[in-house]
Parts: structure tokens; C-alpha cells; sequence
């Protein structure tokens, strides 16, 4: 037994033997207290419990009597119970924090898809008609002013696919229509233009997952292979989807610089890689992200997310 831990025991005995003379709503407090300070040094729910256990096995040594017994076990769990209630209402807090990051992305992902409709729809319309305006136009210049008006339609066409990539960013349409498999292809497609590596996709799913589930990986996805554009100074990342039991596995893996990614995820650590982002994002569906990397040795991201988490998953707009 280490010796923090035996200074708790010593302390949860100490409340005990003060409960069975009599202590009361103070007795309570103090037990409250003791659990606020185990959680504030990051000890778990199973170290409590052995706390709990071996100050009982303490106090049971002084019991004559069957009815001592029984009281000593009753007090304990009494304060046994008070020193968890800590731990259970930063569960409640957990649980509120989830429901609230849950019910934001709900609203990002609703008006990332209006803004990318916009740009689509309304933007495309627009361009539309000045391509037709320029068309008429055209016809009614000489030869030498047609050359400079193609300069101009040229540009308005990469306006054009600009908007496209923007909205496909914001909200690709393929997400919704097709699924997650055919949206990473395309993002994938588009990164690897755009970041000068190579981007291979390999899934093993076949079926729709639930809205929710689709978006979640797919943001991720997209966080993950953004920072391979721009810290990993990768040749190529591979991403791969598949089941294993009732879980939605996911990795991500490139051939990069690596990092450290204990300095980065430590209290103060550097975040601007977006990692606890995804975990947040994850978080909201019962998921789970472990990185493999080290400085040098290139970066894997491995996603779990339980399928039986798709009914909260599916509160999310597709």
C-alpha cells in the first residue's frame, strides 16, 4: 500500500470510528470532503472502493458482536456512499458537457450545410448568369477583346470550383447522398491534390452507419488528414474502416515527422494539433482515440466508436 493510500484509510477509519460514536451531519461533510480530495488526486472509483475495504477490515477487528458487526458495516457504507458523491456528480457534469458539445455540433453541422447550400446553390446560380452575360457580350467584340473576355470567364471558373471545394468542406452533399465511405474518397482524392501526398482509402464496411456515426468519423478524418497537410511532412497517410464485433473501428496513419504526443496532450501541452477536439467530438458518441507516434516514427490514429451509441449518434442532421 502506498503511502497516500494509507493515509486515506487511516482517515476514512478515522471518520468511521467517529460515525459509530455518534457523529453526525459534520461526519457526512468530512467524508464528502475526503472524496472531493481523492477525486482532486486523480484516484479512481476502484481506489476508493479499496480504501472503503480495508479501513472496514480495520474496524472490524474491534467488533465483539454480531450486532457491532452489522452497525460498523452500516456507517461504512453510509460514508462510503457520501465519498462518492463527488465522482457522481462530475459524472452528471460529464453527462451535461456531452449533451451540450452534442447539441453544438448539432447546430455547426445544420449551419455548415445551409452556408455550403448557399455557396452551391445561390453562388452557382450567380456565376451562372454572369457566364450567360459574358457570352452575349462576347459576341459583339472583336477578336483582340474575346481573348481578354475568356481571361475573365477563366477566372470566374476558378471562383467556381473554389466555391465547390468550400462547400464540399463546409458540408459534402456525398456525405449525405452516399455515405462515409465515398465522402473520405473524395476528401481524400481532394487532400492529396491539394497536399502533394499520397491518400489511400481502404474500408471494410458496407453498410449505411447511423447519421450521426458518419459524421463524426468524417470530421475526424478530415481534422486528421489536415494536420498530415500541415505539420506531418508526410509522403503518404492511409486510412482504413472497419468492424470488429459490435464496434466501428477507424485508423489513420501517415509516414511523417511524428510528435510527442504526451507533451501535447499534458495539462498546458500544446492543442493546436486538434486532438482534443476529436476526442471531444468522439466523446459525443461514446467513442474513443488512441495515437501511436513518436518523434521520427510517423503518426497512427485508431478511432472506436460502439455501434449500440448509434441511437445518441443519430440525433445529429445528416
Amino acid at each position: 500500500m502506498s503511502a497516500d493510500q494509507a493515509e486515506f484509510t487511516d482517515q476514512f477509519l478515522a471518520l468511521l470510528r467517529e460515525r459509530l460514536r455518534g457523529g453526525g451531519e459534520s461526519t457526512l461533510q468530512r467524508s464528502y470532503e475526503l472524496g472531493r480530495r481523492l477525486l482532486g488526486e486523480s484516484k479512481g472509483v476502484l481506489s476508493v472502493a479499496t480504501i472503503h475495504h480495508d479501513a472496514v477490515s480495520r474496524a472490524l477487528e474491534d467488533a465483539g458482536s454480531r450486532e457491532q458487526t452489522l452497525e460498523i458495516l452500516s456507517a461504512a457504507q453510509t460514508l462510503f456512499l457520501e465519498s462518492l458523491s463527488p465522482y457522481e456528480m462530475t459524472q452528471q457534469t460529464l453527462r451535461g458537457v456531452n449533451l451540450a458539445w452534442r447539441r453544438l455540433n448539432e447546430k455547426l453541422e445544420a449551419e455548415a450545410k445551409r452556408i455550403a447550400h448557399a455557396l452551391h446553390d445561390e453562388a452557382g446560380q450567380l456565376l451562372a448568369t454572369a457566364h450567360i452575360a459574358l457570352a452575349d457580350l462576347a459576341a459583339d467584340l472583336p477578336p483582340r477583346s474575346q481573348r481578354r473576355l475568356q481571361e475573365t470567364r477563366d477566372i470566374l471558373d476558378q471562383i467556381e470550383q473554389q466555391f465547390r471545394r468550400i462547400s464540399h468542406e463546409l458540408r459534402p452533399t456525398i456525405l449525405d447522398d452516399l455515405g462515409l465511405v465515398p465522402a473520405v474518397e473524395f476528401l481524400a482524392e481532394g487532400v492529396s491534390k491539394r497536399g502533394g501526398f499520397g491518400v489511400g482509402v481502404e474500408s471494410h464496411i458496407e453498410d449505411r452507419l447511423a447519421p450521426g456515426l458518419e459524421t463524426a468519423l468524417y470530421r475526424i478524418i478530415q481534422e486528421a488528414l489536415t494536420n498530415v497537410s500541415r505539420h506531418a511532412q508526410a509522403r503518404r497517410a492511409d486510412i482504413r474502416l472497419w468492424h470488429a464485433g459490435q464496434d466501428v473501428h477507424c485508423s489513420i496513419r501517415d509516414d511523417g515527422v511524428g510528435f510527442d504526443a504526451h507533451g501535447v496532450l499534458r495539462p498546458g501541452g500544446h492543442a493546436g494539433l486538434g486532438l482534443m477536439g476529436m476526442r471531444e467530438r468522439l466523446a459525443a458518441v461514446g467513442g474513443a482515440l488512441a495515437i501511436k507516434t513518436g518523434e521520427g516514427q510517423g503518426t497512427e490514429l485508431l478511432i472506436t466508436i460502439p455501434r449500440e451509441h448509434a441511437d445518441v449518434a443519430a440525433n445529429y442532421p445528416r
